[in-house]
């Protein structure tokens, strides 16, 4: 199971990165390279729907392991099962089989465009893998907080900084998806740039980063980028793209103090321990001689760390604490 779950988390990273690049930078998505990696993709998803019947689920408060397949069942079909079924179902595919099932020149109309676009919107039921990256990268953090303190904190904080990076790759992919979809009116960036002639359907040549560097510029609120958007799909992506930055920002900030804080909890609770005996030492008055007494008895009692042992040996079993 541990490698199984480590190849997901490769095959889920290929494809939060690879398929909205896919999808918006390649007119045709039904070209054999494309066709067998999302093929191959799905399959691996679905037999991995299939193992999450027969895994065992930790209850949330960590007390008990539920091992009885009927128990697993039930709890996997009430939490994520219904997430996890319709990113690892090919809906794009089934919904192109039916149409030419229903109208074998479909292509050869003005109803083709459309459900091309249809087609690259039902692919992005895909992007709902994110939730399984997220939960099996919260497995790999708690294992390493059981063996190694420090890893398990750079781990957190190289997760934050990689979805950071992801939402902005994301970001960049809408940013000409959108433009794209809507044929790529005159006053959109994509035009207004001279991109259009790359993005037509015979060349797919884009450069992927051409649409990241403005995603960067807004998600980070440095600015608007190499121009200000000008038309009002423009002005309402760069909205979102600020919005969503800052949120992200923010919550970079607060979890990097956070698990900078919680590296040494011990020490920080002895640095405020002593910090209230010198206080108590300075409105007392004590000679100095006595407050070094004082800090040699801190230094060697606790060692610059500070443990409540009563209360952690108290909620030990009786084997445990002897």
């Amino acid at each position: 199971r541990f490698y199984w779950d480590f190849t997901m988390l490769l095959f889920m990273v290929g494809n939060l990165i690879i398929i909205p690049v896919g999808i918006t930078f390649f007119k045709e998505e039904t070209t054999a390279p494309w066709i067998v990696f999302n093929v191959v993709s799905d399959t691996f998803f679905l037999m991995d729907l299939v193992l999450n019947f027969r895994t065992g689920i930790v209850i949330e408060d960590n007390t008990e392991i539920i091992l009885d397949p009927e128990r697993i069942k039930k709890k996997y079909l009430k939490t994520w099962f219904v997430v996890d079924f319709v990113s690892s179902i090919p809906v794009d595919y089934v919904f192109l089989i039916v149409e030419k099932g229903i109208d074998s020149e479909v292509y050869k109309t003005a109803r083709a465009l459309r459900i091309v676009r249809f087609t690259k919107i039902l692919s992005l039921l895909r992007l709902l893998r994110l939730s399984r990256l997220i939960r099996y990268i919260h497995q790999w953090e708690e294992i390493f907080h059981m063996t190694y303190d420090l890893a398990s904190a750079v781990m957190r904080i190289i997760n934050l900084i990689g979805m950071m990076l992801l939402l902005c790759h994301w970001d960049g992919c809408l940013q000409f998806l959108v433009p794209m979809l809507q044929d790529f009116p005159q006053n959109c960036w994509v035009s207004i740039n001279g991109m259009v002639v790359s993005a037509s359907p015979d060349c797919a040549a884009l450069p992927a980063c051409s649409p990241q560097a403005p995603s960067m510029s807004h998600m980070l609120c440095i600015g608007y980028g190499k121009q200000a958007p000008e038309s009002m799909t423009d002005i309402w992506l760069t909205m979102l793209s600020m919005i969503v930055g800052a949120t992200c920002y923010a919550m970079f900030i607060g979890h990097a103090t956070a698990l900078i804080q919680s590296l040494d909890s011990s020490r920080r609770q002895y640095q405020e321990k002593y910090k209230q005996v010198e206080q108590y030492m300075s409105f007392h008055k004590l000679p100095a001689d006595f407050r070094q007494k004082i800090h040699d008895y801190y230094e060697h009692r606790y060692q610059g760390k500070m443990f409540d042992e009563d209360s952690i040996l108290g909620e030990l079993n009786e084997p445990l604490r002897e």
